[in-house]
């Protein structure tokens, strides 16, 4: 029986602090499917064909990661393809607070779902989407907290709008 893992987050925009996350799991996996949701709560950076660019780009290399993008529940995407693990990133005490909610809260939609909690390194500790957000909004540089292809994509937007 595959290991079928999956690591979801809205990535808006993807950071080191994620692809580090990823790069660990995929030892321990046959698939680890990355996906990118809408989250509702906020008002998108990138595209949902941006997202899904830089993921493909991202991944290139590595034969069992795949990135997509899915507009509903994280549990309806797991059962769609059949991962047993729910993959989530925590930095501090404040996520991992916030991350157990949402493991019980998936575990009660989705029986058969575990959550397994990945600690960022202390280089990524304080990355978030947010703050290279916030970074971008100031156009200050951002290329040592983004892979290459979101930097490439920043620098594309941050000339669109002088």
């Amino acid at each position: 029986m595959k290991k079928i893992a999956l690591y979801a987050g809205s990535f808006d925009p993807f950071t080191l602090g994620h692809l580090d996350i990823i790069k660990r799991v995929s030892k321990f996996f046959d698939k680890v499917f990355v996906c990118a949701f809408k989250n509702y709560k906020k008002e998108d950076f990138l595209t949902k064909e941006e997202k899904i660019r830089v993921m493909e780009e991202i991944f290139e290399d590595m034969p069992n990661v795949e990135g997509t993008y899915f507009d509903g529940l994280v549990v309806e995407f797991a059962k769609l393809v059949q991962a047993s693990i729910l993959i989530r990133g925590v930095r501090n005490t404040l996520d991992l607070r916030k991350e157990m909610d949402m493991a019980l809260a998936n575990k009660k939609l989705f029986d058969d779902i575990e959550t397994v909690f990945m600690v960022s390194k202390p280089e990524y500790s304080f990355l978030s989407s947010s703050f290279v957000k916030e970074l971008v909004y100031f156009k200050k540089d951002v290329s040592q907290f983004v892979p290459s292809a979101v930097n490439d994509i920043i620098l594309r937007k941050n000339s669109n709008i002088d």
